[in-house]
């Protein structure tokens, strides 16, 4: 299974954002998209979900165009989770969940036992089950884009698509995340993820997309590709990547050059 984009431009009616001449997600990986704002990251990931139209080229769903694929065929295949959002209705955060498993039922039927389950599973997961009969407009920013998170996993789609899923987290929650990211791959499913932390493109990826406006991306595997020289030019500061021991062993971290200091 394979969600692609050939010759893909994608940005707004009359605004090119970005170019992106192949790029492909498959079944059991991770890609994550990195690039400072106003880059194309939300962009490009609603256009490969439908939600935008291509300015040119073609976003392909298991070889067929997306465009042909209903959008309950779509909800089945690919989770959305959006930046954290105001929610202006009285829903609970179980109901937001069970949202997720509308593309399986219908809009309109009640949810069944299997639903329900997919919510409850979902919840726990994300460590917000104690949050479940809670109204979604009264939990903390945090709390909803973790909501969210769940609802895109009660889907049990075989893509998630995911923009800055760690947003208005805690570091601790950063972690069950990025954690549970790698679970999902493990288990078969393809993610694609954009973050403003390379630190987290660096612990769980395994191939990267470097969008900078202006400039042609940059992809590759995430060990090649993540080097200090291309994220000083995707950022426009000196940047580092760094090798440390930590309690798993080594691992890489990306700083900041500290500014030089003047006596």
């Amino acid at each position: 299974m394979t969600l692609a984009a050939s010759a893909l431009e994608f940005g707004f009616p009359r605004r090119t954002v970005g170019r992106v001449e192949g790029l492909a997600l498959n079944a059991g990986e991770v890609v994550c998209l990195l690039g400072p704002n106003g880059s194309g990251k939300s962009t490009l990931l609603r256009t490969l979900l439908g939600l935008v139209a291509p300015r040119a080229g073609e976003v392909l769903l298991d070889g067929r165009r997306l465009r042909e694929w209903s959008a309950r065929q779509r909800a089945v295949r690919m989770a959305y989770v959006p930046q954290a959002a105001e929610s202006f209705f009285d829903f609970s955060v179980r109901e937001m969940v069970e949202m997720g498993r509308a593309a399986h039922r219908g809009v309109f039927a009640r949810p069944a036992a299997a639903d329900r389950d997919a919510a409850q599973a979902a919840l726990e997961r994300t460590g917000i089950a104690q949050l479940a009969q809670q109204p979604i407009h009264r939990v903390s920013g945090g709390e909803r884009q973790l909501a969210y998170i769940a609802r895109a996993l009660a889907t049990r789609a075989p893509f998630l698509l995911m923009d800055e899923p760690t947003a208005n987290l805690d570091v601790g929650n950063q972690g069950l995340v990025l954690d549970e990211i790698a679970r999902l791959r493990d288990a078969g499913a393809g993610v694609m993820f954009s973050t403003h932390v390379p630190d987290h493109a660096l612990a769980i990826a395994d191939r990267v997309l470097l969008l900078r406006a202006g400039a042609a991306p940059i992809a590759g595997e995430a060990a090649a590709t993540l080097t200090s020289a291309n994220l000083t030019a995707l950022y426009g500061r000196p940047m580092e990547v760094l090798e440390i021991e930590s309690a798993q062993g080594p691992r890489r971290v990306c700083l900041p050059c500290a500014p030089a200091r003047f006596a």
